[in-house]
């Protein structure tokens, strides 16, 4: 959004410079990108007097002038035709810049003859593209700076272009009023109110409108009027000079009122040559397959259900967007009709981007423009053309009326005081208000029809704020809100995690940390990748999907890596797996992967390749971590991407899993992209038991005196029987006197036969009480060996 100071001081009292203008906006939220002040490159030029001018004497077309200046008479070299005794021109001396040749000028020789200093043309001071002779100016005084002269004089030429953004949810500030009623809440001048003067009708328009009942949503209000026998000539050089600074070109006097309205008051306009309009207006939807040649020449063909202007033969106008050729004003237009619509932004939208166009009209709709001012502008643009064109003005035509917008919020002063965290009063805020539009009964805030992002009492706030500017914010510490020393902020699920990635780390993993979001196949290979994980709109199709678990990010960072040569892995990830889309369909997991070889090839052959076993022992590790018992349970029957012989499911009963670890499936691996051998461990950090006191402090170490003792038994069974079984077996023969079993030796074949195995345990015997004899050993013993017996048919071997 561009506007120039001079326009700003239209609708602006104020003596603030341009510098604290653009520093007000800034803090205001209307950021300025820049400012062009021609002022500034001119500011070392002065006024002089060409007291003499005679021919060069090795040169045709070179003049040799005596220039009076401010510091005394100067010999200049001149080439300009108009160069000669009497006139005033504008001096550029030795070490001044000349922008428009971009040359620092310095004493100069000519022909051999010297030259102190340049008379300039205005294409050299980038005032216009005039270069035919050097400027000369009807009045004026010796050193006088030339700023100050065409301050007085001519002041478009100098007047300061001023360009900020704009917020989307600032439609007001696409309006040179808008911008002015901002900087006057915040004391940079006063508002200038513009007196609304209904323009009263010298006969009934012949031109009707009407709007179709299923196009009202679209178009609540149409209002529009004839003006006949206007002169369409070039408008006056103020309104011309006004559309040039901020990048306009004049077209004509009723197309630059349109402009200057758009500009002016964010109310865009559009005009119809009435003799061109065939019968009424009517505003509808297109049926589709329609076409208009719009203004910028080129033909639109019309979707289904966009909004159209028509007359009785056809479309005459894209809606809100851009007029129609057919009915375009020219030189020769003396009939016109004056239209001043309201659009729904959304819709206007909708059909700006289906058709590709990209007008003013189009980006001010879309955004929202103020209803209330509809009517009102159309009458500020009919004494316009009055002014400017002559003619007389029609009775207004009006069909529909305008939206109800009326919405009014609660103004909290407290409240106000606490979130903005500044001492405003209560008056000041009123004020604040005020200035800024808003009409207060009591402590209720009805907010303009020019604002439509004010939406809630959080938006009054907001303003509030924005006007005292939060540059005056103190920083203040937060209050402690107990003595002593504060609780813990992190939840025990929190605490988990971050233990969990500790240990992790401490294990020789690396944290990855990926998208939750992955593509259907992946998904799909473990469990998920169904309508209720899928993104309606997804950033890619390779992000399609919810993950329902953490392996599938790890399966890729692993195959990425050994893409590029890194064969053995360790990597893990904690973080939130879905499955389904609602709240509450979501868990906490933590995954570990382990890839190629446990480390290095070296002399003593320690190095091999990574197995079920690895995963287990970092999954207890982990697990132990985050304050899992000791005791659990491996049983299998976990999910079709574990290898189906080598994985445990980690329990402390039948349906509570703590994790699972084990070997991925083959399948999975090959469709992952990743070289095996891959084991891998997920955990489930929400499912660990809370410890059943919350306090900090460990239980007494509890020491026993009295002797442990070990026992080792062999035990043969049958090839099919798992080796948990066995121990679990062991250690129920007596669950106060068994503190421990393992199992230290496996061993097949042999004498042995056919489907048969040796396990050796080791059982270890912690006495409580009293020492243990041999008799209460033995007794122990028997009963392990029935256990194991009746548990797994194993017998003792010999």
């Amino acid at each position: 959004m561009k506007f120039t100071l001079s326009w700003l001081k239209d609708h602006l009292d104020t003596t603030a410079s341009v510098d604290e203008i653009a520093e007000a906006l800034t803090d205001l939220g209307l950021e300025v990108e820049g400012i062009e002040n021609p002022a500034a490159r001119l500011a070392g030029f002065t006024l002089a007097h060409v007291k003499s001018a005679s021919q060069h004497p090795d040169a045709d077309r070179l003049r040799v002038c005596v220039v009076e200046t401010d510091e005394g008479e100067k010999q200049i070299v001149c080439g300009a035709p108009n160069a000669r005794k009497g006139i005033t021109v504008v001096l550029a001396k030795p070490g001044d810049y000349v922008p428009g040749i971009d040359v620092t000028l310095s004493v100069g020789n000519i022909r051999g003859v010297e030259s102190h200093g340049m008379m300039c043309s205005e294409r050299e001071l980038e005032l216009s593209e005039e270069h035919d002779g050097i400027i000369e100016l009807p009045s004026g005084e010796v050193g006088e700076l030339f700023i100050d002269w065409l301050a007085e004089n001519d002041p478009a030429k100098v007047d300061p272009v001023i360009e900020i953004a704009i917020t989307p949810n600032r439609p007001d500030a696409l309006g040179v009023a808008g911008i002015a009623r901002d900087l006057a809440a915040r004391g940079i001048g006063t508002l200038k109110t513009r007196a609304y003067a209904p323009v009263p009708g010298d006969f009934d328009c012949p031109i009707k409108v009407t709007i179709d009942e299923d196009t009202r949503d679209g178009c609540p209000l149409f209002t529009g009027r004839l003006i006949r026998d206007v002169r369409n000539g070039p408008s006056p050089q103020w309104l011309q000079d006004q559309l040039r600074a901020i990048g306009l070109r004049p077209i004509s006097a009723l197309v630059d009122i349109t402009n200057y309205m758009t500009y002016d008051h964010n109310r865009p306009l559009h005009v119809f040559d009435a003799d061109k309009v065939k019968g009424n207006l009517r505003i509808h939807r297109a049926a589709g397959g329609e076409t208009l040649k719009a203004l910028d020449e080129k033909e639109y063909t019309f979707q289904p259900g966009m909004m159209v202007i028509s007359d009785d033969e056809g479309p005459e106008s894209i809606a809100g967007i851009m007029g129609g050729e057919a009915t375009g004003c020219t030189e020769e237009t003396v009939n016109v009709f004056l239209e001043s619509a309201y659009w729904d932004n959304v819709q206007i939208a909708l059909a700006g981007r289906a058709l590709k166009i990209n007008s003013d009209a189009r980006y001010r709709f879309e955004r929202g423009v103020d209803p209330e001012y509809t009517l009102e502008g159309l009458e500020h643009a009919t004494q316009m053309i009055l002014d400017i064109c002559g003619g007389e003005a029609s009775n207004v035509v009006i069909a529909g009326a305008v939206p109800d917008h009326s919405r009014a919020y609660k103004l909290d002063a407290e409240r106000v005081r606490s979130l903005v965290g500044m001492d405003i009063p209560e008056s000041e805020q009123r004020q604040t208000l005020t200035r800024l539009g808003f009409r207060l009964e009591g402590n209720m805030a009805h907010v303009p029809s020019w604002r439509p992002d004010v939406q809630g009492e959080a938006d009054l706030v907001e303003e509030v704020a924005r006007i005292a500017s939060l540059t005056k914010l103190v920083g203040k510490p937060l209050p402690r809100l107990t003595s002593g020393v504060p609780k813990p902020v992190m939840t025990p699920q929190q605490r988990r995690l971050s233990m969990a990635r500790r240990t992790a780390a401490s294990l020789g993993y690396n944290e990855c940390v990926s998208y939750t979001f992955i593509d259907q196949a992946a998904a799909a290979l473990f469990g998920g990748g169904t309508d209720a994980t899928m993104l309606e709109n997804p950033i890619s199709s390779e992000m399609s999907h919810m993950r329902p678990d953490l392996l599938p990010g790890l399966l890729a960072a692993a195959a990425r890596n050994q893409a590029r040569g890194f064969a053995d892995l360790a990597l893990f990830e904690a973080g939130p797996v879905f499955h389904g889309g609602e709240p509450g369909e979501q868990r906490a997991q933590i995954a570990g992967l382990l890839v190629g070889r446990t480390g290095p090839k070296d002399v003593h052959g320690a190095s091999r390749p990574v197995d079920v076993y690895d995963a287990k022992a970092d999954a207890e590790a982990v697990l132990a971590a985050m304050g899992a018992p000791a005791k659990v349970q491996i049983l299998r029957g976990a999910e079709g991407w574990w290898h189906p012989g080598r994985h445990g499911r980690i329990c402390l009963g039948p349906k509570k899993v703590l994790g699972i670890f084990g070997e991925l499936h083959p399948r999975v691996l090959q469709a992952m992209d990743v070289k095996g051998p891959a084991v891998a461990f997920v955990l489930w950090p929400e499912e660990v038991p809370l410890p059943r006191k919350s306090g900090t402090t460990r239980e007494a170490l509890a020491l026993r005196d009295l002797q442990a003792v070990e026992r080792d038994f062999a035990f043969v069974v049958d090839a099919g029987v798992e080796a948990l079984t066995l121990v679990n077996a062991a250690a129920g023969a007596d669950k106060a006197l068994i503190e421990d079993v393992r199992v230290f030796d496996e061993f097949i074949g042999g004498s042995l036969g056919e489907g048969k195995k040796s396990l050796a345990i080791t059982v270890r015997l912690q006495p409580t009480e009293t020492t243990l004899k041999e008799k209460d050993i033995e007794a122990v013993s028997a009963r392990i060996v029935e256990k194991v017996a009746k548990a797994t048919g194993g017998t003792l071997r010999g």
